[in-house]
């Protein structure tokens, strides 16, 4: 490829005082971990020939490559035939000339100049085969969400062949994070012609299919609620001076939602949700009573099913006030509407409501209702939306009943645009849509984040509840340590159905053969860690201290993990035990037609 682009020639040190605060610029430097190299700098490693060119900010889409490549073809240009820039748009951005250092020590003819001149006409050319070797129908965010699944593919075609847990975490990592267009090949899920993944023929639909049968529930104590009755933090308690301390906290991150939960009789999302809502303003600015809120809440609450270990109104609770933090992000604080800041929190509150304790794997592998409904597609995504609404419908619960009609409408198409980015497997997308946003603005003028458009709004507010939805790693310890507790437990839940119906137990769900502290080190590295530096680098430095935790949290995970047996053959290769190479996963990815594997590399 062309010469990579140090962004730190390009961009200027931007200027931290308060007029300049709105629009925010982004960070110049990347956002590195403390002590091993971050997920991106895995793209230069195997050119040894290009080490570190894209000095300290690491530019790794390919759209962002093209303006970067670009951008120094211009400046050699000008380098080298002395030509006055005219003084239009570009050249008077906060990254044209005055920003610009020519090579005052290039002589026609001489060997820097020919050196400069080489270089420059290689990086056209590179250009232009990319250019030309572009697919119209794919958008820049495709191009690096392909070049993300080649990487991902050396990377846990690597960790698979490692040992008997790092094949399972492989597969983990791959059936959840990468939708059905990403999808591995992978041999261990393949099955010859006469078995069938399904041992179960799929159950007729029931009479009542076409109903949202997870709104069924109704509201009891709730009803008798008035504006003047509301409890101060929405639910009724005896420990409300206590509650009062920890939501003194509500705007820092990593509040205990456990906490909460004990103190509310189970009724955090509730208490967390309405005292946002009330110290935003919201409830004045919609006019939003006060009772119908917290019947509302109460009603959506009792619909989280309290028996799943991890799904349940307490992670609801929990993503609401880390979505809230991200919200108040400086880089963020005036970029949203009131409107739109309802709405990213309404879709955290509802995200997994009526979530029946399994993955959306398990739903259409046994051919549920609800995956014959949504035809396979965001299966949970889907019904926690229509679950929600539906609870809308009550008129004693319609808390949005004085929005105007247009009003409505973008709140609840911002709703459904967010619930549906927490379908894990399109991580992949969601993080090819941010980095390539957080790159291209980088290298393609001033650095300056101006989201006035509904596509780059959305694309933030989508990738803020996808980090809210894997922000556990990234809280202190121990309340680390809890929800990883509690999500293997329900993953473990999930294993037992499907040992017991004759099913084929998925990745990770398996209780007698799943080594948590290591599949926890490689969630972190290959989905957790890429996601929150991405994100760190759109807001910073706002989210620094997270991207500290998280490697803090990485690291006792790491020390943690159990040593291996010992073999007798080869003691000082063999780790961990291993796996016949027919039970291994062969990762592959199947790219589309035309596509190649050095595209954009």
């Amino acid at each position: 490829m062309g010469t990579l682009y140090n962004t730190t020639d390009a961009l200027p040190h931007m200027s931290t005082s308060p007029s300049d605060r709105f629009p925010r610029t982004l960070s110049t430097s990347v956002l590195r971990i403390k002590h091993r190299s971050i997920f991106w700098e895995k793209f230069l490693e195997s050119r040894a020939s290009t080490p570190n060119r894209y000095g300290e900010d690491l530019i790794v889409t390919p759209f962002a490559q093209i303006l970067a490549t670009l951008r120094n073809i211009r400046n050699n240009y000008i380098s080298l035939t002395n030509v006055t820039p005219a003084r239009n748009k570009r050249s008077s951005s906060t990254t044209g000339p005055q920003s610009f250092m020519p090579k005052n020590n290039l002589q026609y003819g001489d060997e820097n100049y020919l050196r400069v001149a080489q270089e420059t006409l290689e990086e056209l050319d590179w250009c232009l085969d990319q250019l030309e070797a572009v697919q119209t129908h794919r958008s820049v965010s495709d191009m690096a969400s392909s070049k993300f699944k080649r990487m991902l593919n050396k990377e846990l075609s690597h960790f698979s062949e490692s040992s008997k847990s790092g094949n399972q975490i492989s597969e983990y990592i791959c059936s959840t994070f990468l939708d059905k267009n990403q999808e591995l090949d992978i041999s261990s899920l393949r099955y010859e012609d006469d078995q069938t993944f399904v041992k179960k023929s799929v159950r007729e639909a029931s009479a009542t299919m076409s109903q949202i049968c997870g709104a069924r529930k109704p509201l009891t104590h709730a009803n008798s609620l008035t504006s003047d009755s509301v409890p101060k933090y929405g639910v009724e308690t005896n420990h409300e001076k206590e509650l009062h301390e920890i939501f003194r906290g509500l705007d820092r991150w990593g509040m205990d939602i456990f906490k909460v939960s004990e103190l509310t009789d189970n009724r955090p999302l509730t208490a967390v949700a309405y005292t946002i809502f009330k110290e935003r303003g919201l409830m004045a600015t919609f006019k939003i009573p006060a009772a119908t809120l917290v019947r509302f809440l109460l009603s959506l609450e009792t619909n989280y099913n309290r028996d799943n270990p991890y799904h349940n109104s307490s992670h609801a609770a929990d993503v609401t006030q880390a979505t809230h933090v991200l919200l108040n992000s400086r880089a963020l604080e005036t970029v949203f509407t009131k409107l739109e800041t309802m709405a990213a929190l309404f879709a955290a509150t509802i995200h997994d409501v009526d979530h029946p304790g399994v993955t959306n794997q398990y739903l259409i592998n046994t051919g549920s209702d609800l995956a014959l409904m949504y035809n396979d597609e965001s299966v949970l995504e889907n019904h926690h939306l229509a679950v929600a609404f539906k609870l809308l419908q009550n008129p004693d619960c319609d808390i949005f009943k004085n929005l105007q009609k247009k009003q409505r409408q973008t709140l609840r198409k911002v709703a459904i645009d967010m619930v549906l980015a927490t379908d894990m497997s399109k991580h992949m997308t969601l993080l090819a849509d941010l980095k390539t946003m957080v790159e291209t603005k980088k290298v393609a003028g001033s650095g300056i984040l101006l989201l006035d458009n509904y596509t780059d709004r959305i694309q933030v507010l989508q990738n803020m509840i996808h980090c809210a939805d894997l922000s556990n790693p990234t809280k202190s310890l121990e309340l680390y340590k809890s929800w990883v507790k509690l999500v293997m437990e329900e993953f473990f839940q999930q294993g037992d159905k499907e040992r017991i119906e004759g099913y084929e137990i998925s990745p990770m769900c398996d209780r007698n053969d799943t080594t948590i502290e290591k599949s926890q080190v490689g969630f972190m590295d290959y989905i957790v860690h890429p996601l929150w530096e991405t994100w760190a680098d759109l807001v910073h430095p706002d989210a620094q201290h997270i991207l500290d935790t998280l490697e803090e949290n990485r690291e006792w995970y790491a020390s943690m993990i159990p040593p291996s047996p010992p073999q007798d053959s080869e003691p000082s290769i063999v780790t961990e035990p291993q796996t016949n190479p027919s039970d291994k996963i062969q990762f592959q990815i199947t790219l589309e037609e035309g596509e190649s594997d050095d595209e954009f590399s």
